[in-house]
């Protein structure tokens, strides 16, 4: 878990940010990716989008799992790990993303960063910011 100035946007990623951050070095996830490895903002995360990232390298991007494992390690060591406690029922069309905004309210966020329709479609969540990585990314300057 990392500590930092309480001024500092904390930013939670939804998983399909991290995908291309690891696979495509030249596209806004990778370089909002490279922002939070430097600090710029607090990267939140949860056991259940930990999970869900190796879900997702394992059963659908076939990866090594040695490659999944060092993408959760890395992932730890950036982000401060946070335990939702409540449970939300908001997304109906996809239950899965209802974790990222569990994460967000436990870690007190101030936005998502997402390329969700559904999350996006929200705009916000209980004043928590909803942006597409292209959008963080311009804001981070």
């Amino acid at each position: 878990m990392t500590t930092a100035p309480a001024n500092k946007l904390r930013v939670v990623f939804d998983t399909n940010v991290y995908f291309p951050a690891f696979t495509h070095p030249l596209g806004p996830p990778f370089r909002i990716w490279e922002r939070a490895v430097k600090g710029s903002f607090i990267l939140l995360a949860s056991p259940a989008i930990l999970r869900e990232l190796a879900h997702v390298f394992r059963d659908v991007l076939h990866s090594a799992e040695t490659d999944i494992v060092a993408y959760l390690k890395l992932v730890a060591k950036v982000a401060e790990i946070v335990s939702p406690t409540a449970t939300l029922r908001v997304i109906a069309e996809d239950p899965a993303d209802d974790r990222i905004l569990e994460c967000a309210l436990a870690g007190g966020a101030d936005l998502i960063v997402s390329g969700d329709r559904h999350l996006r479609k929200l705009k916000s969540f209980r004043s928590i910011g909803i942006v597409q990585p292209s959008d963080f990314l311009r804001t981070l300057g």
